[in-house]
């Protein structure tokens, strides 16, 4: 089987992943981050009166159009305490922010330009002007008013108006579920001593941060070794939990020891496509299994990583109906970079900046795939392309962005 080319892998995993149908409604409080199933309207009108913008005196503009007004104080409207009465010729109401604009008055004026005097009444000091420092009732939203629409991904700001327009819950489409399987005699779980020939397995928990990442619910099937039976009864779980995609990390090449895609075959997952032009990260599977998604990861951590930005964490995204996330930028290159052999390759790099405030990507020296500490270490991954030429220092090249930097 030929290497296939990223763009055209992508585009076939990706053509067959449909946005998840299903909904829940949860609390408010753990909406964030949700996908709403349905448009928000306004449960009441925002502000349900006319309200003051300032702390100052409520009146009737035609009162004091210029400075020099004198207006009696008759009384005071506060936030949740409203004056009953009404303001007439001549008089004035004390007020708080966003409390009611009494009746009869239409405008405010500001503390700091009103003088008192000794006998209960007030001097404008500064002129007036029509609906002065008032907030409209309905100026934010009215009851009914269609305010965020079905698809809409939650955020502070979304959350905030939802609340205010007394909503306590919300509709929104389920979360992916991604089950997550490690394969290998060598691994242990982190914490136990390895034995001879073992090593701890780590890419699980880098795997599951990007799943969550992505909006996806992850189920962790744990470790399982280089067993037919037990890898079989690990996908059985997945299944039987609903799983929408299967991650399997390690074991799914073709070696005397890699079981993992023999497998899932005769468990009946149709192979789509394995080994990638793309270094890390060639031998990478893809395939079906009845609805759940099947993507096996390489064993090597980097490869993992890799292979979960550019595959995985896409997929979740458009299952949860979440826009695609925005790693691709570019950078200029801190060194020359070699020419680029047939696979297109992901060179970890950091960034920094130059005088002129432009981002300089600076490739490791070291790159080799089982480099965890590298990868930490990186800010972005720098992209060249299967046959890429030569590259000098100072030339623009296309990144991923690994974290904000």
């Amino acid at each position: 089987m030929n290497l296939l080319p990223v763009a055209e892998a992508q585009d076939r995993l990706f053509g067959k992943a449909q946005h998840i149908a299903s909904t829940e409604t949860v609390p408010l409080a753990e909406a964030d981050g949700r996908v709403l199933a349905e448009d928000l309207c306004a449960r009441l009108t925002q502000p349900q009166f006319d309200a003051s913008a300032m702390d100052g005196y409520a009146l009737r503009q035609e009162d004091a159009p210029e400075p020099g007004a004198i207006l009696k104080v008759i009384g005071t409207s506060a936030a949740g305490r409203a004056f009953g009465g009404s303001v007439g010729k001549g008089q004035a109401v004390r007020i708080f922010t966003g409390a009611p604009v009494p009746d009869g008055a239409d405008s405010v004026l500001l503390q700091e330009d009103a003088e008192k005097l000794s006998d209960g009444t007030i001097c404008s000091t500064f002129r007036v002007r029509p609906s002065q420092h008032v907030r409209p009732r309905g100026q934010d939203f009215a009851l009914g008013e269609p305010v965020l629409p079905a698809g809409t991904v939650m955020d502070f700001s979304r959350l905030t108006v939802a609340a205010g327009m007394n909503y306590e819950t919300l509709k929104v489409y389920r979360r992916p579920r991604v089950a997550i399987l490690a394969t290998g005699d060598e691994l242990v779980a982190p914490g136990r001593e390895p034995g001879p020939a073992q090593i701890v397995a780590s890419n699980t928990f880098g795997i599951a941060a990007l799943a969550r990442g992505a909006g996806a619910e992850v189920l962790d099937l744990g470790i399982v070794p280089d067993d037919r039976a037990a890898i079989t009864a690990s996908v059985e779980h997945a299944r039987t939990a609903g799983a929408d995609v299967l991650v399997t990390l390690g074991g799914a090449s073709v070696g005397d020891h890699d079981l993992v895609q023999a497998t899932l075959v005769a468990a009946g997952m149709t192979l789509d496509f394995w080994r990638i032009a793309m270094r890390p990260g060639k031998p990478l599977m893809v395939g079906t299994l009845s609805d759940m998604h099947v993507l096996g990861l390489p064993g090597n951590p980097v490869s993992s990583l890799v292979c979960g930005l550019l595959f995985l964490e896409p997929l979740v995204r458009k299952l949860a109906g979440l826009p695609p996330s925005r790693r691709e930028a570019t950078a200029l290159a801190a060194v020359a970079l070699k020419p680029n052999e047939q696979r297109q390759d992901y060179v970890r790099a950091r960034l920094t900046q130059s005088a002129a405030g432009e981002w300089l990507a600076e490739p490791f020296g070291k790159q080799d795939s089982s480099m965890m500490k590298t990868f930490a270490r990186s800010d972005c991954l720098i992209v060249r392309p299967p046959h890429a030429p030569e590259l000098p220092a100072g030339a623009p090249c296309p990144i991923l962005l690994l974290r904000q930097v």
